[in-house]
């Protein structure tokens, strides 16, 4: 979405070690937030085939990689919450999706922005606890402008708000953290886990920094909903690796 051929090819060649083995390379397989239809996914493509052009390349969306890294190819609900949020459920064959990833401003319950909005708004509501808001001032010396002119007017507003994950993280054995988080995730089931009317009959795997850092939460926000709370994977790499190397050896 943001970035045209010139500088995916740019970004790719500034890596010695990487094209040091451009030519030996025969697959690759990327997964992309923004790889959401053919148009999007030629300009990654292109971009690969122009470094990489001995290789037969497949660019698909980042959920593909979550269900790929978690269910495999056993039905399953997948759901990303990590800077934002997403999900979709794999019959073993399909994958399937409703209404979501809508973005920070519209959508991304239980997400690391989502959480990081919910948290400044408290901050300057003065609703966070006194210790809390305190290291916050001390920290960030925020006020009401600061945060409005990073949030409304700098750009990459989701990562600035998703970078105070590390706070809530460092505050987890707190009431107030914990409650913030379980309402969170428990939202994110209503709105998007439930939308799946197999919600129920499968488990529901998650990817993401969010789901591994607050796995405990996680596990409670499942169980108040009847959910099967099934693999929670921080960076689905390794499990990628793992599934395309059983692709390969068949």
């Amino acid at each position: 979405m943001f970035h045209d051929e010139q500088m995916v090819i740019k970004g790719l060649s500034e890596n010695a070690k990487l094209m040091s083995k451009a030519s030996q390379v025969e697959h690759i397989h990327y997964y992309g937030s923004g790889c959401q239809g053919p148009e999007l996914n030629q300009t990654i493509e292109s971009a690969l085939s122009k470094v990489f052009s001995a290789a037969d390349i497949e660019v698909d969306h980042d959920l593909t990689a979550a269900i790929r890294a978690t269910a495999g190819n056993e039905p399953g609900i997948s759901c990303i919450l990590g800077t934002g949020s997403n999900l979709a459920y794999f019959d073993g064959t399909e994958i399937h999706t409703k209404v979501s990833g809508l973005g920070y401003i519209l959508g991304d319950e239980g997400s690391g922005t989502y959480f990081g909005k919910k948290l400044l708004a408290d901050y300057l509501y003065g609703e966070v606890p006194k210790a809390l808001h305190d290291e916050i001032y001390s920290k960030y010396k925020l006020d009401k402008d600061k945060v409005i002119q990073r949030v409304y007017m700098a750009p990459h507003a989701n990562v600035y708000l998703a970078s105070f994950m590390r706070l809530l993280s460092a505050h987890r054995t707190e009431a107030y953290v914990q409650k913030l988080i379980l309402e969170g995730l428990i939202k994110f089931i209503d709105v998007h886990v439930s939308r799946f009317d197999q919600c129920q009959a499968v488990p529901v795997h998650f990817v993401g920094s969010i789901a591994h850092y607050f796995k405990d939460i996680l596990a409670l926000a499942c169980e108040a909903r009847g959910i099967e709370l099934g693999h929670v994977v921080k960076k689905p790499i390794d499990t990628l690796v793992s599934y395309h190397r059983n692709l390969i050896s068949k």
